[in-house]
């Protein structure tokens, strides 16, 4: 196991990490992923769509979640983690999000142990703009 990993613990939070989402953030996304979809971008355009306003990438949101894990699995969520998610709400730009999640279950198997976490990312209200289960495998 990464020396730096301790064994998680079942109900062990994770985070919380408040993160805000910024335009620049959003504009380098948008740069380094090719995406510059108007809804993102465009505050004129955005401002005549249901949300209102221009709002985050959701693989963005996704990284932010990915961060998280990093944070708390080191490599082993690189190497081998994987993540399911259902996107629930925007993410406006200028507000700010909250990653935050904790271990459901740690399971021994034969490579190691299999551990599986429940995440949120949510808005200053509480609302969830994305929840996901998060599964990472800790070789022994």
């Amino acid at each position: 196991m990464d020396e730096h990993v301790t064994i998680p613990a079942v109900g062990e939070a994770l985070g919380p990490l408040d993160i805000p989402v910024t335009a620049e953030r959003v504009r380098a996304y948008a740069d380094a992923a090719n995406d510059h979809n108007p809804i993102h971008l465009d505050e004129g355009f955005a401002a005549t769509t249901h949300f209102g306003g221009t709002i985050a990438h959701g693989m963005l949101l996704l990284a932010y979640l990915s961060r998280l894990l990093s944070e708390r699995f080191g490599c082993a969520w690189v190497e081998n983690g994987a993540l399911d998610a259902r996107f629930r709400g925007p993410a406006m730009v200028g507000a700010s999000v909250r990653v935050q999640g904790a271990v459901r279950s740690v399971t021994a198997t034969p490579d190691g142990l299999q551990v599986e976490c429940a995440l949120q990312c949510a808005d200053p209200g509480g609302q969830t703009l994305v929840q996901a289960t998060a599964r990472v495998c800790l070789t022994t």
